[in-house]
């Protein structure tokens, strides 16, 4: 009998519905059961968690990183490693049953915490715990919801680990909600109020990791990356993880190998402390959905720091190397731990024997507009808005991705008024950022912040122009969001900007599957929720003229 299954969490999903037969992202059936799974104990293992925080008990940070690294495991494009992921479940069931022995009372927990199954019986358990197992499509809808979020929060919480930042608050919240999806006394009003505490909690994860990444790298500030290649054989750098990134840079100084960054990376060189690596050159290709024929023409090994991954075409799988919660069968894995030195003489051994990468364009591209650099020319920037110079900015952060109807931001950037400057941060920025869109009085019109997580600076910056401009709403400011959304951490990003207070944000190309009938309709009558329309049409709604 075939396997079957159903995902609905990124913006692929097939027919907007959810994947059934195998992945859009390329995972099969199989190891979609065990990362249904894997959640399924995750949620155990935090309601056990929750109630030794209840019980005065103290949690150990070991704990709350296992957790957190399991469901980064399970975000779009992280881990297609069957074996990888069953080897976390079972690490999973281990340290419940552990805890579980140091509970005064836990009989009456939910049964994801009590079930300690052995490995014959995984794919049996996992048919039963999977997305359909909420029979209810609105309670479904928002439990769904709020554990994607908390995915896109884990992702953020273990980059900020790996710097050695971590917030309890944050943690623990992160395990209460992850239990409170196995409630099944919680009602839709009260699982909607969790969505909102979640997008609390998502502006204090992103706000830590924006304080490790700073407090660790510098601010950001406005640099020229190159696009173009060296002559020395090279590695590319993809995902989000800036001390992987670090590492690497270190164990290649004197290799005669050069790094270059791949994607949602290119922010790195945004970071002062990335500049002292003559070898860091440049950023090469574009988003991730283009690897398969970017990798391809690299010539040297691919290191996959994070999600992102597409299944890697024959020409580079042997060149394809994933550390940290990413992994993909066949693929040489780089272990290490939290304050762990990762060893990464294999990829530069490697390296050596490759040919430079062939070139796949020259020239520039400019960044590393966060909120400490954007601040620094706040003075700037409000006079141009005072003088009418710019009449409006345009939040286009988000994700990029492989359907056709993200041309759409593509277009729309091009057709932008001339007074409109965009602020992105993610990889939807590859759709408009080698474009020639000028500046306005020397400010570039496409200011980049950073990565996904790098969203926390639009809001810094959209909150400071409220302070500035002396005004008592956030909707009050001449800014319009029109963000395109592909996974997990475009979750937390956008129950982050909801918690602020932002209304009216367009979402696209296509409105969530996992958002059901009745749960859509709340947040677009309490939050202005809406979808893309075409690119005049929205011109027109956003700027109240037509644009030719």
């Amino acid at each position: 009998m075939e396997q079957q299954m159903f995902c609905y969490q990124c913006q692929e999903t097939a027919g907007c519905t959810g994947c059934t037969r195998s992945g859009v992202c390329g995972k099969t059936p199989d190891v979609a059961a065990m990362q249904d799974l894997l959640v399924y104990v995750t949620k155990g293992l935090s309601a056990v968690t929750t109630r030794l925080r209840g019980e005065g008990k103290a949690v150990a940070a070991e704990i709350d990183r296992l957790i957190t690294q399991n469901l980064f495991t399970t975000i779009t494009n992280a881990n297609f490693d069957k074996d990888a992921i069953v080897a976390r479940i079972r690490a999973t069931l281990d340290c419940k049953k552990e805890l579980l022995a140091q509970l005064a009372d836990g009989n009456d927990l939910p049964e994801a915490a009590l079930w300690q199954g052995d490995e014959a019986d995984f794919a049996t358990k996992a048919a039963q715990v999977g997305v359909l197992a909420t029979e209810n499509e609105d309670i479904r809808s928002l439990r769904e919801l709020i554990t994607y979020g908390l995915k896109g929060l884990s992702a953020y919480t273990k980059h900020a680990n790996m710097l050695l930042q971590s917030d309890a608050e944050v943690d623990a919240f992160l395990q209460r909600a992850l239990a409170a999806t196995l409630d099944d006394s919680l009602t839709a009003d009260e699982l909607t109020a969790l969505v909102l505490e979640t997008g609390r909690y998502g502006v204090s994860g992103m706000e830590l990791l924006d304080r490790a990444n700073t407090g660790t790298y510098g601010d950001p500030q406005l640099t020229h990356v190159n696009i173009g290649v060296g002559k020395n054989p090279g590695i590319l750098v993809s995902g989000h993880d800036l001390r992987d990134l670090e590492m690497l840079l270190e164990q290649t100084k004197d290799a005669g190998v050069d790094v270059y960054s791949h994607s949602e990376m290119l922010p790195a060189h945004y970071y002062p402390a990335f500049a002292k690596y003559p070898h860091f050159v440049g950023n090469y290709g574009n988003a991730w959905w283009k690897q398969r024929d970017e990798f391809a023409s690299f010539n040297g090994p691919i290191l996959m720091t994070t999600n992102c991954i597409v299944p890697p075409a024959d020409s580079y799988r042997d060149r394809l190397y994933t550390t940290g919660a990413a992994g993909y069968p066949g693929c040489t894995h780089i272990p290490g731990e939290v304050g762990e030195e990762k060893d990464f003489s294999a990829i530069i051994e490697h390296a050596k024997r490759c040919a430079p990468p062939t070139e796949l364009e020259q020239g520039e591209i400019v960044g590393g507009f966060a909120h400490a650099q954007v601040l620094a020319l706040a003075d700037q920037v409000v006079e141009a808005v005072k003088s009418g110079a710019i009449k409006k900015f345009v939040v286009m952060a988000g994700c990029d991705g492989r359907a056709r109807g993200r041309d759409y931001y593509t277009e729309f950037a091009k057709k932008l008024p001339k007074d409109a400057v965009i602020l992105t941060a993610g990889c939807a920025k590859y759709r408009y950022n080698k474009l020639d869109l000028g500046d306005i009085g020397g400010i570039p019109r496409v200011l980049d912040a950073g990565q996904c997580n790098d969203s926390y600076s639009l809001a810094v910056i959209a909150l400071k122009l409220k302070e500035v401009f002396g005004l008592d709403d956030i909707n009050d400011l001449p800014i319009v969001y029109n963000i395109a959304w592909y996974e997990q951490k475009a979750v937390i990003v956008l129950l982050a900007l909801l918690y602020l207070g932002v209304k009216n944000i367009h979402l696209g190309p296509t409105l969530p599957a996992f958002l059901s009938p009745n749960v859509a309709k709340v947040l677009v009558e309490q939050f202005g929720i809406a979808g893309i329309g075409t690119v005049d049409s929205d011109l027109e709604l956003f700027f109240g003229e037509k644009n030719d």
